[in-house]
């Protein structure tokens, strides 16, 4: 769409040229059908979206497979709500538990169970069988490594200084 919207002057927008359109509907496109792929992927094989499988991961990485929830939001991009909504499904299952903070009576951590780390064990192969197909066996060698050198550029400008950020993890 080439319309400037009410707020914004015509004059003053940096309109995407035809070949960035391109790029940039590719992209769409690639990241929802990938997203949507690797959540079929972990629902069949474990009951379970692509977010819990991240939120698993990032707990079974941690020492004593253990973070404080608001490191854990900070870690998946989501909000307190949305984390604290995952965090009991997934104590529903067994696969997580939370445990309150002793030195800050408000605090909690999520632990990763042993049923969790299991679960996590069983479904990692299928996983990474999922991501290998979709993205790696995709591409050579050398667009593996622009994808990445793009993604971290991507993810580094878009990384604000927490101090009055409105980021997810602090809402």
């Amino acid at each position: 769409m080439n319309r400037a919207p009410a707020s914004a002057p015509a004059d003053r927008t940096r309109w995407l040229t035809s070949e960035e359109q391109r790029v940039w509907r590719a992209y769409i496109e690639a990241s929802t059908l990938l997203e949507d792929h690797l959540d079929r992927q972990l629902q069949r094989d474990a009951g379970m979206p692509h977010v819990y499988y991240g939120l698993l991961v990032k707990l079974a990485e941690s020492p004593r497979r253990r973070l404080r929830m608001t490191e854990l939001a900070k870690h998946a991009k989501i909000t307190r709500s949305r984390l604290s909504h995952a965090v009991a499904r997934l104590e529903k299952q067994g696969w997580v538990r939370r445990e309150d903070c002793p030195s800050d009576k408000r605090g909690q951590f999520a632990v990763l169970t042993d049923e969790g780390f299991d679960v996590l064990r069983k479904t990692a192969p299928g996983h990474v069988d999922a991501v290998r197909q979709a993205v790696f066996d995709r591409l050579s060698a050398e667009q593996q490594e622009s994808l990445g050198e793009i993604m971290r550029i991507i993810a580094e400008g878009l990384q604000p200084s927490e101090a009055g950020a409105d980021l997810p993890w602090l809402r």
